[in-house]
């Protein structure tokens, strides 16, 4: 992989998710698939794939996305997932390899300014992927140039931090213990990039894209025990960019943190609530 910033306008994501985070999150895949599928669904069904078709998935990381996609598009379809981190493709890839009866390939590379190729995909798909882009609307451009003409777009994307205390009670709890995490530009790449639905709508409208519908959509997200959340909210989201920067935190947040994911255990598993946007639109 080049790592020449005028070839990588992306280059801090690329860095980003191809150190500690990527391997994290491919530490962790299952519990954050298990997390993370019901919103991966639900912008799945809003993309209602048909068999057959050809679908690029955004942001693929360790595949499991890619790998429902091509389940619904059987054998006579095929899905690529593109991704810019090499410790989650690794997984992708593993995981693939153990479905031989799927047509699916992952690609490394960065969509803002990777040649997906013209016309050549049915539609395109992504779970928590599109939010990292430096310039975003050069990136969903690049994308829709890759679709055919009334070519489909569907993505999930976070809603405002302060909306999803599965991220933010964790951090609530941590902070009488850690410092004060810096305030964090709202139009930066990052996990939030897309909290703002108008700029997600002029972001879309700017690279081409019509027929844009961006609806709420809420649910609970969890599954595992206090203990496996516990492990996951030490690591991910912002509570892990602070232990991240200093570990030795982490012995005096961690009771503090359990007790809120307690407050959350269901018979289900710790259930905590998210909030999202489910997007779609059109290549005209």
């Amino acid at each position: 992989m080049t790592t020449n910033p005028d070839d990588q306008p992306n280059i801090a994501q690329v860095e980003y998710w191809n150190a500690t985070v990527g391997e994290t999150w491919a530490r962790f895949q299952d519990q954050l698939d298990r997390q993370l599928a019901p919103l991966g669904l639900e912008a799945m069904k809003a993309l209602a794939v048909s068999p057959g078709e050809n679908l690029i998935d955004i942001g693929c990381g360790c595949g499991h996305t890619s790998l429902e996609l091509a389940r619904r598009v059987g054998p006579q379809g095929a899905v690529v997932g593109v991704d810019i981190s090499q410790p989650m493709l690794e997984v992708a890839r593993r995981r693939a390899g153990a479905m031989p009866e799927l047509t699916v390939s992952f690609r490394e590379a960065d969509v803002q300014t990777a040649e997906l190729g013209a016309s050549v995909f049915d539609a395109a798909f992504s779970r928590f992927g599109v939010m990292f882009f430096s310039d975003p609307a050069a990136a969903f451009a690049n994308m829709g140039r890759s679709l055919r003409s009334g070519g489909r777009l569907a993505f999930v994307c976070w809603r405002p931090f302060a909306d999803n205390p599965w991220m933010g009670a964790p951090l609530a709890a941590a902070l009488p213990f850690i410092p004060a995490p810096a305030p964090v530009d709202p139009l930066a790449p990052g996990p939030f990039a897309f909290a703002d639905a108008d700029r997600v709508r002029t972001i879309l409208t700017e690279a081409g894209f019509t027929d844009i519908d961006i609806r709420p959509h809420e649910t609970r997200i969890g599954g595992g025990d206090v203990d496996q959340a516990l492990r996951l909210a030490l690591r991910v989201g912002p509570l892990g960019s602070v232990l991240r920067e200093d570990p030795s935190l982490a012995g005096q947040v961690t009771d503090a943190v359990r007790r809120v994911l307690e407050d959350h255990l269901t018979p289900d598993g710790v259930l905590m609530p998210a909030a999202v946007w489910i997007v779609t639109a059109r290549r005209p």
